[in-house]
């Protein structure tokens, strides 16, 4: 069956809400780990990651960094009205030039109470810093089908749009974490790795990481690279179609350096581990990349590389070595003096994908009927039901905040 065909209504279970984390653990490593392997299941704590890693693995980590999206203006009658920025207009290149614009910046975002934001009304939002006082200014341009056009300008415009988030905004919890995000989750709802200002959501697999874990890998080592995959509201975007050919993936900017691709090059053989949903469809998205460069090497010119949700199920894409097709991408790289590759996927990873880099997953527990609980059941098969029953049935902490587990991929997936 082509993912297409697919019934979101097979891929659904009862999440009672006290099985919901609305609070990070005190320590990030001591969230439980439910190990999955060859069908066996096993539990022990993120601290003892390394324990279930073979020596010369390469471990992959979404370095972005979480940006204060939530923006609260307040209208000249006192009503509010909330901004939340989702990305940045076409124009700009890419999120990391649009977070270094000065002065004003184009930006998609959802609105809360729109209806009241009256035509040509420029909502402003007042700041006090240390030394100067910081204005943010909202302007209304157009509505498009699932989310606003607003121009958004400050002073003083010396200032980076990033830094007027980190002033101004507020860390954008996700929407089944029914609280106001208060003073820790500007720490905890960010992995310790995060370098990257430009995401709306955490990639929470890696939330349970700390400095400790990452040396442990070392010790044994095991590799580490990081790949930049910005995630967009989209993540938590409802599957309401009945069948997944009428769901519309979300797509997301993903930056990786020439070395990492090198680095997947040089470990063929050995085992790749995403840590993260979001960098497992990076991974991914590499090699159809570069596939695409093998099928018409000038297929990306003048144009952002991307990746759209079907390409994947593409036949003929399918037929490259993961070395061939990265080898093919890393080329294109050397060959346009770019010093990194950015780029947008839309892949959707659903039964049915054939995987080619990666052998295990680090993610947490998924919301039901989900994109993410598509790509679980890709990677390991029927036994997503089991894995989830037990979860459930030995009190493991669901979503964001809540614990995880690492999954190795069923041979029966094995990488083409």
């Amino acid at each position: 069956m082509h993912p297409k065909d697919l019934n979101i209504a097979d891929f659904t279970y009862e999440l009672p809400e006290e099985k919901i984390a609305f609070f990070p653990l005190p320590e990030r490593d001591a969230s439980r780990l439910l190990i999955y392997k060859a069908g066996a299941i096993a539990t022990d704590t993120y601290r003892h990651i390394d324990q279930y890693l073979p020596e010369g693995a390469l471990a992959i980590f979404n370095n972005t960094k979480v940006v204060e999206a939530r923006l609260l203006f307040k209208k000249p009658t006192g009503g509010q009205i909330e901004i939340f920025c989702l990305e940045p207009h076409e124009r700009y290149a890419d999120i990391t030039t649009a977070m270094a614009q000065r002065g004003k910046v184009l930006w998609l975002c959802l609105i809360g109470g729109a209806s009241k934001w009256k035509s040509g009304q420029v909502l402003t939002l007042p700041m006090s810093g240390q030394d100067t006082k910081t204005v943010l200014e909202a302007r209304f341009i157009e509505k498009r089908s699932d989310s606003f056009l607003v121009e958004l300008s400050w002073t003083p415009a010396t200032w980076s749009f990033a830094e007027i988030l980190h002033i101004t905004g507020q860390i954008p919890l996700p929407p089944y974490i029914k609280r106001t995000a208060d003073k820790e989750d500007e720490e905890r709802y960010q992995t310790v790795y995060a370098a990257h200002d430009g995401s709306v959501a955490a990639p929470t697999a890696g939330l349970h990481f700390t400095a400790d874990v990452l040396q442990k890998l070392q010790a044994k080592n095991i590799q580490t690279g990081f790949v930049t995959l910005h995630v967009g509201a989209g993540t938590f975007k409802p599957v309401k179609a009945g069948t997944m050919k009428d769901h519309e993936m979300h797509a997301e900017f993903i930056v990786v350096l020439p070395e990492l691709i090198r680095k997947i090059i040089d470990q063929q053989g050995r085992p790749v581990i995403a840590v993260g949903t979001t960098s497992l469809r990076t991974l991914e998205s590499l090699y159809w990349l570069g596939a695409k460069l093998m099928r018409n090497k000038h297929c990306f010119d003048g144009k952002l590389p991307y990746i759209d949700q079907w390409e994947a199920y593409e036949e003929d894409l399918q037929q490259y070595s993961v070395a061939e097709a990265l080898h093919a991408l890393n080329n294109y790289l050397l060959e346009n003096q770019l010093g990194h590759l950015v780029a947008k996927t839309q892949i959707i990873i659903a039964p049915g994908y054939p995987f080619k880099v990666a052998d295990a997953l680090v993610t947490n527990f998924h919301q039901p009927s989900s994109t993410l609980l598509l790509l679980v059941a890709a990677f390991i098969g029927a036994d997503w039901r089991r894995v989830y029953a037990y979860a459930l049935e030995n009190d493991f902490r669901f979503l964001s905040y809540g614990d995880g587990s690492l999954l190795w991929r069923k041979p029966e997936a094995e990488k083409q």
